[in-house]
């Protein structure tokens, strides 16, 4: 009997927690999964939320530049609001107008670290936000490549006028409600990975 269990071998019966009682371990090198298929998921909705705030900051512009442009402002809310379409050569809410390649420098940069950010992204807030800052990031970098008075420095259309207050596009909007949320998710301790820690 020994001979044959020798020559035939008994199979090795792996222990639930191994051989020395300790818990069976996870293969490493990443996420599992499941863990990737939600990180392509909120891929899926910061591509979502980009492209709907650059369309709807595309053709808003288009609009105001065919409609609007050279013609008397449009009053929305009497004199606390109004659609009057400027050409803005500077960063939003027109700042620093004498910078406009580094603006458009600096958007470049912004969307290359989102692009490389989303590779790390399983948090649904923060694909938001972070759609929303690409999103606004883009229509105005559209404007600064293909708008006069030539590539790299072109002026950006602005159009929405509040009382007391600089004209913007909702390209501008889209990056400070981004931005505003990704404030709100950094003191709230919540990290682009879905982390969570308190300092």
């Amino acid at each position: 009997m020994a001979e044959a269990e020798r020559i035939i071998g008994t199979p090795d019966i792996p222990d639930a927690e191994g051989a020395d009682g300790a818990e069976p371990q996870q293969p490493s090198g990443g996420a599992s999964p499941a863990d990737g298929g939600q990180g392509r998921r909120k891929i899926l909705v910061l591509l979502g939320v980009a492209v709907l705030a650059y369309l709807l900051d595309l053709v808003s512009k288009m609009i105001v530049v065919a409609k609007l442009e050279h013609e008397e402002p449009i009053e929305i809310f009497g004199a606390w609001l109004k659609f009057d379409a400027i050409r803005n050569a500077g960063a939003a809410f027109g700042i620093g107008e004498a910078f406009t390649v580094i603006f458009t420098a600096i958007a470049a940069v912004v969307i290359v670290v989102i692009i490389r950010l989303a590779r790390k992204l399983y948090s649904l807030p923060w694909a938001i936000a972070l759609g929303l800052l690409l999103g606004g990031a883009l229509g105005n970098l559209t404007d600064r490549i293909f708008r006069a008075p030539g590539v790299f420095k072109g002026a950006v259309v602005d159009f929405i006028a509040p009382a007391h207050f600089a004209v913007f596009n909702l390209a501008d909007s889209a990056i400070v409600c981004g931005g505003i949320l990704i404030v709100i998710l950094s003191f709230k301790g919540l990290d682009p990975d879905g982390t969570v820690h308190k300092d």
